[in-house]
């Protein structure tokens, strides 16, 4: 049997949900080192195919850019984009959104610990 009959329709939807190749204005490769520690991290070869760690690349990039642009469909309507937005889409993946909130507020206590040693570094070349 030949299922000619179902090839171009079924390319075009695939394609469809494809981003083109030239919607990609970014360098390839540009995330592999870090992806192939994670990967690694999380139970891969220490050293994983390079096509599987581009194809990782290629989830992980369109994932992202998806997000970024539903973050800025949802802030349009108050024209500034915040975190808050990015919280309001991942709201239902609570392991997501726990991880999140415990990310933004390590990097807040951290913000608050290097502007303390700032500001001890200033007071101790005032009294040199």
């Amino acid at each position: 049997m030949n299922n000619n009959t179902a090839g171009p329709s079924s390319k075009s939807r695939a394609g469809a949900s494809q981003p083109s190749e030239s919607s990609f204005k970014r360098k390839r490769g540009m995330f592999q080192k870090d992806l192939q520690h994670m990967m690694y991290g999380f139970g891969d070869n220490q050293n994983p195919l390079p096509e599987t760690v581009a194809l990782v690349e290629d989830i992980v990039v369109e994932y992202v850019t998806d997000l970024v642009h539903k973050a800025q469909d949802t802030a349009s309507k108050r024209g500034k984009l915040l975190t808050e937005d990015f919280l309001f889409l991942i709201r239902k993946d609570v392991p997501k959104l726990n991880r999140c909130t415990e990310l933004l507020s390590m990097n807040e206590e951290l913000k608050q610990a290097r502007k303390a040693f700032e500001v001890d570094e200033e007071k101790l070349a005032t009294i040199d």
